[in-house]
């Protein structure tokens, strides 16, 4: 059983396959390789499915939206879920009902009834499937390896699914060519009952709180909160929504280019997806050395560039063999955007929260895919195929555009573990759900006023991050030195929960405070709970109670 690794200063790793070295960490990822073959079988055989019984361009590019509006829909559950019950578990859970769904489409298939509808229900069950594992499986990398590896092993999973991606397709186009959908969907079952299998076998140890588990709720709601409150998350959930609503349509559309534009079947589909998975390939082992080279945001923008001259070849051209070249260049802009702003996500956030920012950031993003598979084939069946390909060109350059205003911030190295807490004792036996008062007070020599107030924005946004209410700042009229940081928490357990969640960094801005206070002593720290008014005079009295940091 794998430790959980302590965080580490270092900078992050530089080689790619380091993950690899951990045993559960290699397990899953090839047991998740074996599955993602299996996925991308399914796909081929679903699309080619749906081009064959439906003459509509707009039910081929649901197929798309099928997969990713489950998770928009659910994504922010599975996320609350995944930072409060076990990671693992959750996996086990998403897999099963994927697997579910393609022994249902299986055995359907053999008795010969399916219809668009339905082959899109299916879809849909798989896509809630995946709503549920991706978040937890992200989430656990941090879980199984040291932070310094999270980046290259972020880059392994996306590089692991495009070199799949490479080959998979063409083989789905060959078996659904040579043997009908129903052969594809029982090989793509038995590739998810592969990986079932082995994320039975492997456990790891996750860090327990020493707090109950909150409430699934609050939960959502304090990951929501935090989300708001982080500018560096905040930019990469906006810029994928924007790039997952403008890209989809080199996939989404992919079945009727092959169909109608270069006038092949299944095996031609496959070797289209074949070139945008080598792409994706290539630059992702690449994707270190570029990430050395240049920034996160200059990479972004090269990547929006990149799929919007793809989405041009593929409306100019008759050729599957330039087609090809074209999507190996999609596929590299692709992995490109999707890697770095996963590992944007995970590395400004810490442990207690990461699965809830990773959900909202595929629920958003899984939003922006399923609403561009939509809109992209409406506009290819009500004007051209041509005509959507080049409108979703012209709309990822202004992508490229938005990083002037929702910039991508170099990746940052900062310890994100919790700095730990002891729980101060109270002279009354205070109930988990009464919430206290909470006063900090400082004495700022004026000398000290104008640096004490810029670090204040800091704290009020470190705080209110992780769980304070109604936060504001007063000075005392009669002693101008004194200051007072006031705060509530809903309840006790939500105040115990606010200090558990602060990392070391965040502790640092307490130090550059106490450097500021009076002497560099402490300040004090008071917690009072209100007593309803009607109560008797014992009870009408605020329970305080001092200490100092």
């Amino acid at each position: 059983m794998s430790r959980v690794a302590p965080a580490d200063a270092t900078p992050a790793s530089s080689a790619t396959f380091a993950p690899l070295e951990n045993a559960t960490f290699r397990s899953i990822w090839l047991a998740t390789q074996v599955s993602s073959f299996g996925w991308l079988i399914q796909t081929v055989a679903i699309s080619w499915l749906m081009a064959t019984i439906s003459t509509s361009d707009v039910m081929v590019a649901l197929v798309q939206a099928s997969t990713t509006l489950p998770t928009f829909v659910l994504s922010i559950i599975a996320g609350a879920l995944a930072d409060n019950f076990s990671r693992r578990n959750l996996m086990f859970a998403g897999w099963s009902v994927i697997a579910l769904s393609s022994a249902m489409l299986t055995v359907l298939a053999g008795l010969g009834i399916f219809n668009p509808w339905m082959v899109l229900a299916f879809s849909c069950l798989a896509g809630a499937g995946a709503a549920f594992t991706d978040p937890a499986w992200h989430a656990s990398v941090g879980d199984i390896l040291r932070k310094r590896e999270v980046p290259a092993a972020v880059t392994l999973i996306s590089v692991g699914y495009n070199a799949v991606r490479s080959v998979g397709p063409a083989i789905g186009g060959i078996v659904v060519a040579s043997f009908g959908p129903l052969t594809a969907f029982a090989v793509a079952t038995l590739t998810y009952l592969a990986l079932l299998w082995t994320i039975g076998r492997r456990k790891w140890d996750v860090r327990s709180s020493p707090l109950p588990r909150e409430p699934l709720t609050t939960a959502i709601h304090d990951g929501a909160r935090f989300t708001a409150l982080s500018a560096e998350i905040k930019a990469a959930i906006a810029r994928g929504a924007l790039f997952g609503l403008t890209s989809i349509s080199i996939l989404a559309l992919l079945p009727v280019v092959a169909r109608d534009q270069l006038g092949g079947g299944p095996i031609v589909y496959g070797i289209l997806m074949a070139g945008f998975g080598t792409g994706a390939l290539c630059v992702g082992i690449c994707n270190n050395v570029l990430r050395r080279s240049l920034s996160q945001e200059r990479l972004t923008i090269l990547a929006c560039i990149a799929c919007a001259a793809c989405c041009l070849s593929l409306a100019l051209t008759s050729s599957v063999a330039v087609a090809a070249i074209a999507l190996a260049l999609g596929g590299a802009g692709w992995v490109v955007t999707w890697t770095g702003l996963d590992v944007s996500v995970q590395l400004a956030s810490p442990r207690w929260v990461v699965g809830r920012t990773l959900s909202i950031y595929y629920a958003l993003s899984s939003g922006g895919i399923a609403a561009g598979s939509w809109l992209w084939g409406t506009v290819a069946e009500n004007y051209s195929l041509a005509s959507a390909l080049e409108i979703s060109a012209a709309a990822q350059l202004m992508v490229a555009a938005t990083g002037f205003l929702l910039p991508i911030r170099q990746w940052q190295d900062s310890d994100q573990d919790p700095f730990g807490f002891e729980t101060p004792q109270l002279a009354l036996d205070l109930k988990p759900r009464s919430g206290p008062i909470v006063k900090i007070e400082y004495s700022i020599p004026e000398a000290n006023v104008e640096a004490f107030l810029d670090q204040r924005q800091e704290r009020r946004r470190v705080q209110s991050r992780v769980g304070a209410r109604h936060w504001n700042l007063q000075r005392d009229l009669q002693d101008s030195s004194l200051w007072t940081e006031t705060f509530r928490t809903p309840t006790w357990m939500d105040y115990l929960r606010l200090n558990h969640r602060l990392t070391a960094a965040d502790k640092e801005l307490d130090q550059r405070l106490l450097e500021l206070n009076m002497g560099g002593n402490p300040p004090l720290t008071k917690l009072s709970i209100e007593r309803p008014t009607g109560a008797t005079r014992k009870r009408d009295q605020p329970t305080r109670f001092f200490f100092r940091r």
